[in-house]
């Protein structure tokens, strides 16, 4: 059973990947583009003051990234995703499914899949928002990476502890005052987390030459945009993920009844 929860997460986690690539490709390639755009006029004024001229060569041409190598990558983050929930949800079930028979395996999926987006994409999404290019020093580049990773991190543990306690106290205040309360315990330790690590507001001002403006900062309008497209592209991703695991394991319940059923029948028969 465990190889065909992963089967169905890989499965799921494919499917959801080619459906947020499309979705990635035409809404948020193009805000990608406007900041790429953006860069090269930055930096082109920024080599006139300077007087410098950097010359850089891509590796791979623009059609290539936005095609076969944001589409590679998004498929394969989904398949990872998809592994590893199955994998989650393998360990779930045999938790809850040997101490409560009577519970659906399709709502223990919904319910972690509830949680594993809230926190691991949500929280530090909120927390660390993602930028296009040209938004962000190179010098802050490790430190950045650091504290969101950190921020990943220890919401995941958070979660874990929350079930953990949410599960402990189901049998003696009942099961959504528990959710509460692990919620609660959850949502504490991200907040203090949050605030304990460091800010970044690195959005590019405009490039000056006395009181001159050479070239306009950032526009505000192509990161918000940026921003909403990417987590929307996480809630479609991991909604599709979802909803098709679910899906499949409908089929492996009926398939489950309709094998224990005949092998009842043939133990009447043979009585």
């Amino acid at each position: 059973m465990e190889r065909k929860f992963i089967g169905a997460g890989l499965l799921s986690g494919l499917i959801a990947g080619l459906i947020a690539y499309t979705f990635a490709r035409i809404f948020i390639e193009p805000q990608v583009a406007k900041a790429i755009d953006y860069e090269e006029v930055r930096s082109h004024a920024e080599e006139t003051l300077s007087g410098e001229h950097a010359h850089e060569h891509e590796l791979f041409t623009r059609s290539v990234q936005e095609n076969i190598g944001a589409g590679i990558g998004t498929v394969v983050f989904a398949l990872a995703i998809g592994a590893l929930f199955a994998v989650v949800f393998t360990v779930a079930w045999a938790y809850f499914g040997r101490r409560r028979p009577s519970t659906d395996p399709r709502a223990v999926a919904a319910a972690l899949s509830g949680i594993a987006f809230v926190a691991v994409i949500a929280i530090p999404f909120f927390v660390y928002p993602p930028n296009p290019p040209a938004v962000g020093e190179e010098d802050t580049i490790g430190s950045r990476s650091g504290s969101f990773l950190t921020i990943t991190l220890v919401s995941i543990a958070l979660a874990i502890v929350g079930v953990l306690i949410a599960t402990a106290l189901s049998a003696r205040i009942g099961a959504w005052w528990a959710g509460i309360v692990g919620a609660v315990v959850y949502l504490i330790g991200v907040t203090i987390t949050a605030a304990l690590l460091p800010e970044f507001k690195e959005v590019p001002g405009p490039v000056m030459d006395g009181d001159t403006i050479v070239a306009p900062g950032f526009p505000g309008q192509v990161v918000a945009d940026f921003r909403v497209y990417a987590i929307a592209n996480q809630v479609l991703l991991w909604a599709v993920l979802t909803i098709v695991f679910i899906g499949l394991l409908g089929v492996m319940m009926r398939r489950t009844r309709s094998v224990a059923a005949a092998a009842e029948s043939v133990e009447r028969i043979s009585a």
